[in-house]
């Protein structure tokens, strides 16, 4: 009997090609394993195409709903940003799909896993982190870094499928690599890849549209969140996934959640794409301003600190990792109050705050409006700023008197 390997397939022309090169190249029977997190129309056709290509089996796995609440919803409550602008959608999904490519593997008897990340870039670390740290005894099998993958250009792909009777309508043109799934599409590649081009975005947006070109008129939205979890969206209650998907839809239209950012890649070199994100940045963002408004100062301080930690973590593929799950913990804990409600604008790409509720608000009036209350007495400012300052105070008198130290020495120099 043949050894199986599991293949994360796609569908696209790279791990097509991989089909008939792992039968031919290694002898293995392929079992072709697509992870459902929102692709959407992506994964039409892929049942025909993975028999097209000689697959044994396909299996489509719907994860969409574990992908936002254990893996989207720790990183919004954790505000997790990788260099102040990536929301980390594609870094989110690839843990998930590791896992359940090994789930696969164990269920199927495979003794080896294959990815057609490249070289280059960042998912062939998070795949194999994941799957190290789950099966340390699986092979992986990376064909684009494999001595015998011969296969350079998407032309040599197309040709190498044809030869092997796979005849399908890839374009030897590509176009931009993207990466779908609920939470955002990323583009990389054309214009994208010279720093100094702005991005065609006539040509390149699939979720929604420029800030220029949408609606003159803003619109309000009001959005629940208990313990963190988002729970509801103007009126109306719904799981996370359904959340997301009503956040895309409002967010796009509005031309919320654009970035065009060059960013640094765990394997060294920097890299440039442009994300669309509108779901999520609108709850990033609701999210945040409910927690401003009930968080301690230490607590939020700390946070924030953890969070830039927490998107390095996740960035870099490290979800299965004793650090993220103490990060996580920590996170939870602060999650605790977190519940209100938050009104807002969407308009022209700009989300604009109309007021926060929560019965666990600590921002209180009478202490904050400029009139005198009961709980606060403008004297006793004092008594803590002299507190506040006093070793600014003795660090300044001392050097005071240092200076006249050196002066007098000085002087007393040149009067020798």
């Amino acid at each position: 009997m043949k050894e199986k390997v599991i293949l994360a397939y796609s569908g696209g022309l790279d791990t097509t090609a991989i089909i008939p090169w792992l039968k031919e190249t290694y002898g293995y029977d392929v079992v072709c394993v697509c992870i459902d997190v929102g692709q959407e129309s992506e994964l039409d056709g892929l049942d025909e195409r993975a028999k097209v290509c000689g697959a044994a089996k396909l299996y489509i796995e719907d994860v969409i709903d574990e992908f936002c609440d254990d893996y989207i919803v720790p990183c919004v409550q954790a505000h997790a940003v990788y260099e102040n602008k990536y929301l980390l959608g594609t870094s989110m999904a690839r843990p998930l799909i590791a896992k359940r490519l090994v789930e696969i593997a164990r269920k199927e008897g495979a003794t080896a896993i294959c990815h057609g990340a490249t070289g280059k870039g960042n998912d062939q670390v998070r795949f194999e982190l994941g799957i190290k740290a789950l099966a340390p005894d699986l092979k992986i099998i990376a064909p684009w870094r494999d001595d015998k993958w011969k296969l350079q250009s998407r032309e040599d792909e197309i040709d190498f499928c044809r030869s092997h009777g796979i005849d399908l309508p890839f374009a030897a043109d590509s176009s931009y690599s993207r990466d779908r799934n609920l939470w955002h599409i990323s583009h990389e590649g054309l214009e994208l890849e010279d720093p100094s081009n702005a991005p065609n975005y006539d040509h390149l947006l699939v979720l929604g549209t420029t800030p220029e070109k949408a609606p003159d008129e803003g619109e309000v939205v009001t959005m629940t969140f208990e313990k963190g979890v988002p729970k509801s969206v103007n009126g109306k209650e719904m799981k996370v996934s359904d959340i997301i998907r009503e956040l895309n839809a409002l967010g796009g239209k509005h031309g919320i959640g654009i970035v065009d950012i060059v960013e640094n890649r765990v394997v060294g070199m920097k890299s440039r794409g442009v994300y669309e994100t509108p779901g999520g940045t609108i709850l990033m963002e609701a999210h945040q301003q409910l927690e401003e408004l009930i968080l301690d100062r230490d607590t939020y301080t700390v946070k924030k600190d953890l969070g830039n930690k927490f998107a390095d973590v996740v960035y870099e593929g490290k979800w299965f990792t004793p650090l993220r799950e103490a990060l996580e913990a920590f996170v939870k804990v602060t999650q605790e109050y977190v519940t209100g409600e938050v009104k807002f604008k969407l308009y022209k790409g700009n989300i604009i705050r109309m007021g926060t509720t929560s019965p666990y608000s600590m921002y209180s009036e009478s202490i904050a409006s400029f009139t005198t209350g009961e709980l606060y007495n403008h004297k006793d400012a004092e008594g803590f700023i002299n507190l506040f300052g006093l070793s600014l105070k003795v660090r300044a008198m001392k050097q005071g008197s240092y200076e006249k130290l050196e002066i007098g020495r000085a002087s007393c120099r040149e009067r020798v």
